[in-house]
């Protein structure tokens, strides 16, 4: 199996930046091939809102509300994918969860990975 696991958030001030990361690992497995990642994010009391996804391609989509702020990125060969964040809000505040759908393994098989969460908090 793949375990995803993300790293950077923390406590920053409003404006300020953060990149998250998201790397990929297994005793014996790898992704092979992302066919698509996301990030996702949940604040208190609200529903799991999709941030930003890219495609195998390379292509990136991003919700109305982080565009223009918030970038992301893979990089295939250290099975990672980031979420570069700038000019960060106060309602940027949630944990954020990455989500990796790819081929992975010998024999390669499709699966569907979550990572367990970072928190960021923006605040003064």
């Amino acid at each position: 199996q793949v375990q995803l696991m993300e790293s950077g958030g923390g406590l920053v001030q409003p404006g300020g930046s953060l990149r998250l990361s998201c790397a990929a690992s297994g005793s014996r497995s790898r992704i092979n091939r992302i066919n698509r990642a996301g990030w996702y994010r949940q604040a208190p009391g609200k529903q799991r809102e999709l941030v930003a996804d890219i495609t195998g391609a390379g292509v990136g989509s991003y919700a109305d509300s982080v565009k223009g702020r918030f970038t992301v990125s893979k990089d295939n060969a250290k099975n990672t994918v980031y979420l570069q964040m700038n000019s960060l809000k106060p309602e940027d505040t949630a944990v954020y969860y990455c989500n990796i759908a790819g081929y992975y393994g010998i024999p390669s098989r499709f699966g569907d990975f979550w990572g367990q969460g970072t928190q960021v908090t923006v605040s003064s």
